[in-house]
């Protein structure tokens, strides 16, 4: 770790530092998935959901921005490489075969689903730990991902 004037105690902060670079492999993988989604979106809601990916994928482009830099904040890294994101994302592999609207809505809640259950998760851990800040980073991403979640599911 980096030497920092952050007063959370450096077991806290490692600690910190390795929920913040789990959650961003996965909020990564995340964005991946909605873009893959947003690129094969096929049928009589192409336009609705082509757009509604899109906006999602971008929501999600900020948490993996704030996640990463939280960690760097606290006197870690962000380790958000291509090789950690497939050796670390918790989430399902997107079905690549998937074309249909029904099929997408469908893969894409069951991922925001996953993604929100982790992050309520790293929000108990962040408190547990008595870090606020990162407990209040990730009730941000937990609003806004439910509220997500409740947009596509309105397509199913």
């Amino acid at each position: 770790m980096s030497a920092t004037r952050n007063d959370l105690p450096d077991n806290t902060r490692k600690a910190m530092i390795a929920l913040l670079n789990a959650r961003l492999v996965d909020a990564i993988d995340l964005r991946l998935c909605l873009k893959q989604a947003h690129w094969n979106i096929k049928g009589p809601n192409f336009v609705a959901l082509h757009e509604l990916f899109d906006q999602i994928q971008a929501r999600v482009a900020v948490f993996v921005d704030d996640i990463a830099e939280r960690a760097v904040a606290l006197g870690g890294y962000a380790n958000g490489a291509t090789q950690a994101v497939a050796l670390g994302t918790q989430l399902k592999a997107y079905p690549t075969e998937t074309l249909d609207h029904g099929g997408h809505s469908a893969a894409v809640a069951d991922r925001l689903a996953a993604f929100g259950k982790l992050v309520r998760s790293a929000i108990d851990a962040a408190d547990e730990a008595g870090d606020k800040g990162t407990a209040d980073l990730f009730t941000g991403v937990s609003r806004q991902v439910d509220k997500d979640l409740w947009l596509v599911e309105a397509h199913l």
